[in-house]
């Protein structure tokens, strides 16, 4: 077995790194809201590979983005279901 270092596993370590540098940079309700999000994604990546497992194919697209008014701003995702 290889240790090729794949996108994903980059991907993974670069969350992994902005998350710690995160820690010590936002507030107490800004770590509750990440966590929660965190969490809720968790929960989607689940419910996708089930669909994908009952024999859809699953696309996330940016419906919108939603800007908070301070120059924050977070994407609007709805799925795009295909019959397989």
């Amino acid at each position: 077995m290889t240790n090729t270092v794949t996108p994903i596993k980059k991907a993974k370590q670069r969350a992994a790194d902005l998350s710690a540098e995160r820690m010590s940079s936002v507030s107490d309700d800004q770590e509750t809201a990440i966590r929660q999000l965190a969490n809720d994604l968790h929960r989607l990546n689940h419910a996708v590979m089930r669909a994908v497992d009952a024999g859809v194919s699953v696309e996330l697209v940016r419906s919108a983005r939603h800007h908070g008014g301070e120059g924050n701003w977070g994407d609007m995702m709805v799925p795009v279901i295909v019959k397989g």
